[in-house]
């Protein structure tokens, strides 16, 4: 397929960057591709290599694996990167690195286009020079975004319920965390997620969890919530008085109502929750929502979505890699783009 494209295209794109090519992103893209979830009037391009994603659909044929795609019948933005045998991983992670670049690239040039990843390793990318913590740090670079939020959003099959979380802080070990929260952080990434849900409700309910076990216990079992987190809630609050704010609230129950949400069409609904850092997040999502979770960044002036989850080196090449989340991911990114009430155009 030829690697140019008109920018006057009024049809929706989908542009995936496909991701580490030595892990699961290729063979979940074809299998993802082939489902009926996905509508058919959707443009996508491709971008990664044509050569790796021709011989992942070969292995895939070889295993038996039936309900996949052919790449040679989508548009491929083929992009060649030298590949060195003596550091694969390496390699790996620059390309890529550049097809996240591209892609990022591409789907600003369009006016109506999300862009879609498939993961990555992020040692790869530092042992080729690109030193980011992940996605979303090059995404907010390279779009020149001040503010952006790592949120994990999903859609439940029971109840069409929209189950969102909001990280305050993303990759960053865990003795990093009270340093780098702060009133001011708190306050933006609310507003973000605020922002988010306005897409659905007019007055949307929101959780802030505590950093703490209990939110602290009254400063027994840490004092930032004590000394800080419970004003910051509060001045946000008075300031935004179209939204009702809970908390902040005991991480080991802050998801208690999203499990009973997540299945029960009578049960209570929020919209939204802010969590202090990654896996106090990423463990109930991952727990209650499973395969439908889908990580999107907001604050661009695109959607992004990706996978909620990692390269599957361990599964790659097998043909038993799952691709609901990339299924989600592309079905997520089309309904964000096109029901979203305050996401720019480009």
């Amino acid at each position: 397929m030829s690697n140019k494209g008109n920018c006057t295209d009024t049809k929706f794109k989908i542009v995936i960057s496909v991701g580490d090519d030595s892990g699961i992103g290729p063979e979940i893209i074809l299998k993802a591709l082939f489902s009926r979830e996905i509508p058919n009037n959707i443009d996508i391009l491709i971008v990664g290599s044509l050569e790796n994603l021709e011989n992942t659909y070969k292995k895939l044929k070889s295993l038996g694996v039936k309900d996949i795609v052919d790449p040679c019948n989508y548009k491929i933005y083929d992009i060649k990167i030298p590949f060195e045998i003596k550091n694969p991983k390496e390699s790996n992670g620059n390309a890529s690195f550049f097809y996240l670049k591209k892609a990022i690239e591409i789907v600003q040039k369009y006016p109506k286009a999300a862009l879609v990843t498939g993961p990555i390793c992020k040692k790869s990318w530092n042992l080729a020079g690109h030193y980011y913590s992940g996605q979303t740090e090059l995404l907010a670079e390279s779009c020149k975004a001040k503010n952006v939020g790592m949120l994990f959003t999903a859609k439940s099959p029971f109840t069409d319920w929209r189950f969102n979380t909001l990280l305050a802080t993303t990759h960053i070990p865990i003795n990093e965390v009270p340093k780098q929260l702060t009133t001011k952080l708190i306050h933006s990434k609310l507003d973000l997620l605020s922002k988010f849900c306005k897409n659905y409700v007019n007055k949307p309910l929101l959780k802030i969890a505590g950093l703490n076990p209990h939110a602290g216990e009254e400063g027994l079992l840490g004092s930032e919530e004590k000394d800080w987190i419970n004003n910051a809630v509060i001045s946000w609050s008075k300031k935004n008085k179209g939204v009702n704010l809970l908390g902040p609230i005991s991480p080991d129950t802050c998801w208690n109502s999203s499990a009973k949400a997540w299945r029960e069409k009578t049960a209570p609904k929020h919209n939204g929750i802010l969590a202090m850092y990654h896996d106090q997040g990423l463990i109930p999502i991952k727990v209650i929502a499973l395969n439908y979770s889908v990580n999107t960044t907001i604050g661009l002036p695109f959607i992004r979505t990706s996978p909620d989850h990692g390269t599957g080196f361990d599964i790659a090449g097998k043909g038993i890699a799952q691709s609901q989340s990339m299924v989600e991911a592309i079905k997520t990114a089309i309904e964000l783009t096109k029901e979203s009430r305050l996401f720019n155009s480009h």
